[in-house]
Order: C-alpha cells, then sequence, then structure tokens
C-alpha cells in the first residue's frame, strides 16, 4: 500500500519560510518521478515543483527562485523549501508520485499553508 504522508505545513508571515515535507511508503521515490501540487479555493490544482528519478528538478514560473524540491534516499522523503513566501501562495500542498510512467498515479492528502500580508 502506498502512502505518501505530507508535513510542514503552518501560519507564516510574508517574507517568511516553510519546508514541507513528504514522507513515502510501500514506494521507492529514488526510482519515481515525484512532485508538489497546489490548490487554492476556488481555484484548480497547479504544478509547482517535480524532481525525477534521475534527479532534474523543474519549477512552476511562479516559484522559481523561491522553492526548492529535494529528496532523501535514505529517509524516503521528498522536500519543498519555500521562501520568500507571498499571500498568493496560500493553498493546500500537495506531494505526489508516478508508478511507472509519467503520471502522478499516487496522492498525499495535502497540507495547509497559509500566508499572511
Amino acid at each position: 500500500q502506498v502512502q505518501l504522508v505530507e508535513s510542514g505545513g503552518g501560519l507564516v508571515q510574508a517574507g517568511g519560510s516553510l519546508r514541507l515535507s513528504c514522507a513515502a511508503s510501500g514506494i521507492i521515490i529514488s526510482i519515481r518521478h515525484m512532485a508538489w501540487y497546489r490548490q487554492a479555493p476556488g481555484k484548480q490544482r497547479e504544478w509547482v515543483a517535480k524532481i525525477n528519478s534521475g534527479g532534474i528538478t523543474t519549477y512552476a514560473d511562479s516559484v522559481r527562485g523561491r522553492c526548492t524540491i529535494s529528496r532523501d534516499n535514505a529517509k524516503n522523503t521528498v522536500y519543498l523549501q519555500m521562501n520568500s513566501l507571498k499571500p498568493e501562495d496560500t493553498a493546500r500542498y500537495y506531494c505526489a508520485a508516478t508508478n511507472g510512467g509519467n503520471d502522478m498515479v499516487y496522492w498525499g492528502q495535502g497540507i495547509q499553508v497559509t500566508v499572511s500580508s
């Protein structure tokens, strides 16, 4: 059974930082593409960042330069370091993983990030 469990969210002031964690079980993250998505109230879910099985990272324009996705293979955990947070970063953040292809088929329950102005 695959589980992705996010942690590290919360309330932070604009300009602050948070580090989200995604602890995986039932899969080995080093051979998967892993990603972070977010969904703000009333908006569609949007992709934030991705780290592929080769360790190559890509970012949405809205977070590039402010966020860093990384993974710790020994801990089977993916991280999203978010700096210089803005109120528009307020959303529920989800961790996702592929299953041998390129589609994200495994999803966590999400973690709330709220940035106050």
